[in-house]
C-alpha cells in the first residue's frame, strides 16, 4: 500500500495518506479537512470537534467481514436535521474493497457501494415515498424506503474516501429489507449513489478488540451541568445520545446540543406523573435498562381522547427500549427494522406470524418528561397503527416534516420522514413490579388488544382427558368380552279379566355372572296399541331384587295425505351388575287390548356394550370447558369492543 506523505496546507504539519482511494484526510493538529487533488492538496476548512456518542469503534480497529480483513481508517459524523448525529466509519479491506460501518442508536450496518443500476432510473429524491419499493436494485430481496432526510457533514477523523465539505448538507434515503438488509441512496449527486449492505453486530465483523467503551451510564454532576433557565441540578443519564431533556426543577423544555443546554420554552405543570420514576432501574431479559424519559400521549377517535404513557429504557450496550402502559396494562417493546415487516390493508407479518389490524389513528405527544433521543416536544403527532397477535403488538409510526428547500426558500415544502416498526410483548403487572422493583401499580381491568388469553390449558386438559376416556372406554370393551345372551323367552298372556287387571309370568331359573350389566329387551308386535311390563329379577338363594320397567306402544297413521308414526315394537331396560348366581324373571303386564292375549317376546343379555355412560362421561368433562369456552368469547368480545376494525376475534393461535 502505497502512503502519501506531505503537508498540511493549513498548519504545515505533515499528513500521511495511507489508502491510495482515500481523498480527503483530517489534520490531527488542526482539524483541517484536506483533500488531494491531481496537482496539490486542498484546505477545505476546518472541521468540528467530534461529538462524543460513546461509541466502542475508533480509527484504527480492526475486523473481517466474510473472511477478508479491513481496518477502520475514517470517521464522519453526520447531523439529522430533526437533532442528533451518528457515525460512519470507513472500512479500508486488505483486497482493495471499500466499505462504510454506519451506527446509530446502538445499530450497526456495513455497506458498500454498488453502480447504479443500468437501464433503471432511481427515483428522484422529491418523489420517492415512504414504505414504496425501490426498483432494480442489485440485491436479491426487495427494499423499501425506509426513512427520507437531509444530513449535514459535522465533524471527522482520519481519511475519507470522498469530497467531505464541513458544513455541506445533502439529501438521502435509507432503506430497509427482509434479514438485516439495508441500504443508502446517497442524493448528493445525480444519479444517487447506491450503498447496500445489512445490519450487523460487532461480533459478525469479528471485531473483539475495541477503545475502551465509554458506554457505561454517565450521569453529569449539578457541579458541571445546569438548568439555563432555573439554575437547578440537571443528571443526563444518556449524555451522549440525549437531544431534549426537561429540567425536574422548573419543568422548562431545553435543548440539548454537545453537551450544551438551550433554554427553549417553559412547560405548563404536568398532570402526568410517571407511575415508575425516572432514573429507575430495571432487569429485563435482555439486560439491566434504566427509564431516563417519560412521555403522555393521546388519540382522539370519534371525538374521544384517549390517554397512554410511555417510558423510555437506555443501557450503553443494549440500546432504548420502551415500556409502554395503557389502561393499567403494560408492554415491553422494541424497534424492529422496516424491511422486516409485510403489510396489507387489514394484517402485517413479522418473522412469520400474522397480525391483526387493532388501531389506525394520529398519536399526539402530551407531556415530556425526561430525557429523549430526538428533539420531542408537546404537540408532536404521527401516524400509528397496531397490529395484534398475543400476546404480541407490531406497531408502526410514520412521521412526516415540511422543511423549505435551503437553496430556494420560495419553493414549496419538501417532505422528509421515517417508518418506525417496533414489537411489543405483554407483560403482567406482577412482572413490571418485580422487573424495576415498585409496588401498588393498579390493575387492569378490562382486556389490553395483545393481552394472551391464558386459559388455554383448560382445553389442552380436556382433549387429553377425552382421550383418555375413549381410550380407557375401548380398553375396557375390548377385555370385558362380547356381549352374552342368558334368558330368551316367548310369553303369550291371557286376556285380562278388565282393564284395571293384570297378568304375571314367572319364569324358569337362569344364570347371571356377577361384575356384568344386564339389559332387558321386550318385543310385541303392537299395532296402534301398548303394553305394559313391571319385570323383577329375582335372586333364587338370596331373594335379592331388581325392578325394571318395559314399555312398548307404537301407533301409525295417515293425516292430510302423509302417514305419520310414533313409538316402536321394542323397549329396553339397563341394569348395572348383579351378585353372581341363579335368578328367576317375573313379569306383570297391562296392555291396550286387554280382551285379547298379549304375545311378549323377552330376552336378557350382559356384559353389553353401552354408549350412554361413556357419554355421560364425556358430557361431565365438558362442562368446565364449555363454560371456559363462553368466558373465552367473551373475553374476544371486549378485546375487539376497543377496536376500531371490529372482528370475530378468532385467536385461536394465541400463546
Amino acid at each position: 500500500m502505497s502512503v502519501l506523505v506531505a503537508n498540511c496546507p493549513s498548519c504545515g504539519a505533515p499528513i500521511e495518506f495511507q489508502s491510495g482511494q482515500s481523498i480527503v484526510k483530517i489534520c490531527e493538529y488542526c482539524r483541517s479537512a484536506v483533500a488531494r487533488t491531481d496537482r496539490d492538496l486542498k484546505d477545505l476548512g476546518k472541521v468540528a470537534e467530534l461529538v462524543e456518542t460513546g461509541s466502542p469503534l475508533d480509527v484504527g480497529v480492526r475486523g473481517k467481514w466474510k473472511d477478508v480483513p479491513f481496518e477502520l481508517t475514517g470517521r464522519a459524523q453526520l447531523g439529522h436535521e430533526m437533532g442528533g448525529q451518528w457515525d460512519e466509519w470507513y472500512a479500508t479491506f486488505s483486497n482493495g474493497w471499500l466499505g462504510w460501518l454506519a451506527e446509530a442508536q446502538g445499530r450497526f450496518y456495513i455497506t458498500f457501494q454498488y453502480p447504479s443500476p443500468e437501464g433503471v432510473e432511481v427515483p428522484p429524491f422529491d418523489q420517492l415515498q415512504l414504505g414504496q419499493s425501490v426498483p432494480g436494485l442489485p440485491w436479491p430481496t426487495p427494499l423499501i424506503v425506509a426513512e427520507t432526510g437531509r444530513a449535514t457533514a459535522l465533524g471527522a477523523k482520519g481519511e475519507i474516501p470522498y469530497l467531505l465539505t464541513p458544513g455541506e448538507t445533502y439529501y438521502y434515503a435509507d432503506l430497509s429489507g427482509v434479514n438485516g438488509a439495508f441500504g443508502t441512496l446517497d442524493y448528493n449527486q445525480s444519479p444517487p449513489l447506491v450503498f447496500l449492505g445489512q445490519q450487523v453486530t460487532l461480533a459478525d465483523l469479528g471485531i473483539t478488540t475495541t477503545r475502551t467503551p465509554e458506554r457505561e451510564e454517565r450521569r453529569v454532576g449539578a457541579a458541571h451541568l445546569s438548568c439555563p433557565n432555573c439554575a437547578g441540578p440537571l443528571e443526563l443519564r444518556a449524555p451522549d445520545k440525549t437531544e431534549r431533556v426537561t429540567c425536574p426543577n422548573c419543568n422548562s423544555l431545553l435543548d440539548v446540543n454537545q453537551g450544551q443546554l438551550q433554554f427553549l420554552k417553559a412547560l405548563e405543570k404536568p398532570w402526568f406523573q410517571p407511575l415508575i420514576p425516572i432514573g429507575t432501574v430495571g432487569e429485563v431479559p435482555e439486560g439491566k435498562l434504566t427509564v431516563i424519559g417519560a412521555m403522555a400521549r393521546s388519540v382522539t377517535i370519534e371525538g374521544t381522547q384517549y390517554f397512554w404513557s410511555e417510558y423510555l429504557l437506555y443501557h450503553p450496550q443494549i440500546g432504548f427500549r420502551w415500556l409502554v402502559h395503557s389502561d393499567d396494562h403494560w408492554n415491553y417493546v422494541r424497534a424492529v427494522p422496516p424491511g422486516e415487516v409485510s403489510e396489507s390493508p387489514k394484517s402485517a407479518s413479522y418473522q412469520g406470524k400474522s397480525y391483526k389490524i387493532f388501531q389506525d389513528a394520529q398519536a399526539r405527544v402530551e407531556v415530556v418528561l425526561g430525557e429523549f433521543y430526538w428533539k420531542v416536544e408537546a404537540g408532536e403527532q404521527v401516524r400509528g397503527v397496531d397490529y395484534v397477535k398475543p400476546p404480541y403488538m407490531l406497531s408502526k409510526e410514520v412521521s412526516t416534516v415540511y422543511v423549505t428547500n435551503p437553496d430556494d426558500a420560495t419553493r414549496t415544502q419538501r417532505v422528509t420522514g421515517e417508518i418506525n416498526w417496533s414489537h411489543g410483548t405483554y407483560m403482567d403487572v406482577p412482572q413490571i413490579e418485580k422487573a424495576f422493583s415498585v409496588s401498588g401499580l393498579p390493575r387492569p381491568s378490562g382486556v389490553a388488544p395483545n393481552q394472551p388469553y391464558k386459559h388455554w390449558w383448560v382445553y389442552k386438559y380436556w382433549l387429553a382427558f377425552i382421550v383418555l376416556t375413549l381410550l380407557l372406554g375401548f380398553v375396557t370393551l375390548v377385555f370385558s368380552g362380547s356381549t352374552r345372551e342368558v334368558f330368551s323367552q316367548t310369553v303369550t298372556l291371557p286376556p285380562l279379566p278388565n282393564a284395571d287387571g293384570t297378568q304375571v309370568f314367572f319364569s324358569e331359573p337362569f344364570q347371571l355372572q356377577g361384575r356384568r350389566n344386564i339389559k332387558i329387551v321386550g318385543e310385541s308386535a303392537v299395532q296402534n296399541a301398548w303394553v305394559y311390563l313391571e319385570g323383577d329379577l329375582i335372586n333364587d338363594e338370596t331373594g335379592l331384587v331388581q325392578s325394571f320397567p318395559i314399555e312398548i306402544s307404537y301407533y301409525q297413521g295417515v293425516e292430510d295425505g302423509e302417514s305419520w308414526s310414533e313409538g316402536g315394537q321394542t323397549d329396553s331396560a339397563y341394569s348395572s351388575s348383579m351378585p353372581s348366581g341363579r335368578y328367576v324373571l317375573r313379569l306383570e303386564g297391562q296392555w291396550e287390548r286387554w280382551q285379547q292375549p298379549a304375545v311378549v317376546t323377552v330376552k336378557i343379555e350382559q356384559n353389553v356394550t353401552r354408549g350412554f355412560n361413556l357419554l355421560i362421561a364425556l358430557i361431565i368433562l365438558s362442562i368446565g370447558p364449555i363454560a371456559m369456552l363462553i368466558y373465552h368469547v367473551s373475553f374476544e368480545h371486549k378485546r375487539w369492543s376497543e377496536s376500531m376494525f371490529s372482528s370475530s376475534g378468532d385467536d385461536s393461535d394465541d400463546e
